[in-house]
């Protein structure tokens, strides 16, 4: 049988294409949603700024001044949000894995996050009434994931899965939310809506929530963290992530960069426990 030469290079570019492509089961990848202190509060320190280059991040807004393009994976150097944001749990849960997982695997980490904002911003129909009664600075963080931050989430969540396998939820928000008694029914919502979108099973894919900060330091919505201990018993395969003891900067509603080490390396043993890896610190 003959075959055209426009045939057969055809196969060869679909063929490189899908290789392109080929996703990695050594690639662990993590979704990060929330608010402020997920986005990243904390001024970034020359100690966060070296990174091991297993340790990568998505981008998901086009940042010039960084040499990052949306849609694209670079090592995680901070920020790890958008173009000028802060130190966030995610930078230390990433160095936590890399520094006890087997050489061969690396850590992704896909993070987006808006300051302010309530629960509702990542719920599939609240969104839609939401957006239009926020402030004008919070609307401006909106309209770069696109005016819908959980449908950005979704689609860069897509397109990082073509190369490597998504393995946890990473949530930080509350504040905005105080006394809210649904908070963990909403979370539950979003939670499932991230599964069905995505495809994932929540027995593989856990979510691991933080805790506000804490009132050992004078946390101004230390009560939310009641509300967040009920979630475990809504939703399975979700667990806690003690803020005790993390430092809080002069607002008490924001961590230090020291108290996003600490939690964020929390969120990383936590993690680790669940896929069976002990934690011995961060190398």
């Amino acid at each position: 049988m003959k075959f055209s030469s426009r045939f057969i290079l055809s196969s060869i570019l679909i063929l490189s294409t899908l290789n392109c492509f080929a996703q990695d089961k050594d690639f662990y990848i993590f979704l990060c949603f929330g608010q402020s202190n997920m986005e990243g509060n904390a001024k970034i320190e020359p100690q966060d700024t070296t990174v091991d280059k297993r340790f990568r991040v998505f981008e998901t807004v086009d940042c010039p001044a960084l040499g990052r393009t949306k849609g694209n994976w670079y090592t995680a150097v901070p920020p790890l949000a958008r173009c000028n944001t802060g130190l966030t749990p995610a930078d230390y849960f990433g160095r936590t894995m890399i520094a006890n997982l087997p050489e061969k695997i690396k850590i992704g980490v896909i993070n987006v996050s808006v300051a302010g904002c309530r629960i509702e911003l990542f719920e599939k129909d609240s969104y839609l009434s939401y957006v239009p009664t926020v402030p004008l600075w919070m609307a401006n963080i909106i309209k770069e994931y696109d005016g819908n931050p959980y449908g950005h989430l979704v689609e860069m969540a897509a397109l990082a899965q073509k190369y490597g396998v998504i393995k946890g939820v990473l949530l930080h928000q509350g504040e905005s939310n105080p006394n809210d008694s649904l908070w963990t029914q909403k979370v539950k919502g979003i939670y499932g809506d991230l599964l069905h979108d995505l495809h994932l099973r929540a027995k593989k894919v856990p979510l691991l929530v933080g805790e506000l900060i804490n009132a050992d330091q004078g946390g101004k919505c230390a009560n939310m963290n009641g509300i967040i201990a009920g979630l475990p018993n809504l939703v399975p395969n979700s667990y806690v992530i003690s803020s005790s003891g993390c430092p809080a900067n002069s607002d008490k509603l924001h961590f230090t960069a020291e108290g996003y080490r600490m939690i964020g390396k929390r969120y990383g043993e936590k993690m680790l426990s669940l896929l069976g890896y002990p934690a011995v610190g961060i190398k």
